[in-house]
């Protein structure tokens, strides 16, 4: 779904009148990047004192929990952040979730989830894997939360700084087409993994 505003390189955006819900949306890079990473290391070292996971158990789900999250990455961004705004309810969410990011990439503060927020879809996982997975998810979920805070430190530096001169240059090129020419491609920021994979590397050709 194609934003229907235009790029601003400056300002941002009010999305609440109450001021301790539009102070909750906002946040400093630092803060998520510190509770994933905080939360991850906790849960190895729990997986590594209170189970009884191999190393290479323990390796191998981490990396498949890295995995994994990419193609969460993708799929939300495609299909929730990107979603069909037929209705009005529709359109609220979509501008409240990432329309507003579109309309003000360059807004520092709403570049990643707030904190709150943050907590609470953590603590969920938690508690879904570990239902899943057992005494995997304390080896899983770390890799899921590092993914996640490789997604953010990426997504960040895409929007704060210029694009380097070597072969990380690909995510800035392509994360600035996503919001400068078709929002409709190109949703992987950590990877363009699941872009080739779902055909969505390249800007589809509009009938006329």
């Amino acid at each position: 779904m194609e934003s229907e505003f235009a790029p601003k390189n400056y300002g941002t955006k009010q999305l609440f009148k109450n001021p301790v819900l539009e102070k909750l949306s906002r946040t400093h890079i630092s803060i998520p990047l510190l509770i994933f990473v905080t939360f991850a290391i906790v849960l190895l070292y729990w997986s590594i004192t209170h189970t009884s996971l191999s190393v290479w158990q323990t390796t191998t789900m981490f990396f498949l929990g890295v995995l994994a999250f990419t193609w969460v990455e993708y799929n939300v961004h495609r299909h929730f952040f990107h979603m069909r705004t037929f209705t009005a309810l529709r359109k609220k969410i979509q501008y409240v979730a990432h329309g507003v990011h579109h309309e003000f990439p360059k807004d520092k503060d709403r570049l990643a989830m707030p904190p709150l927020l943050s907590v609470t879809i953590a603590t969920i996982l938690l508690l879904l894997f570990r239902l899943i997975l057992g005494d995997f998810a304390f080896s899983f979920l770390p890799g899921f939360l590092v993914g996640y805070s490789g997604y953010l430190s990426v997504h960040y530096i895409v929007h704060a700084y210029q694009p380097p001169k070597n072969s990380f240059r690909s995510l800035w090129i392509n994360h600035s087409k996503h919001h400068y020419k078709d929002g409709d491609f190109l949703f992987g920021v950590s990877s363009p993994l699941w872009d080739y994979i779902y055909g969505t590397m390249k800007e589809k050709k509009k009938s006329a």
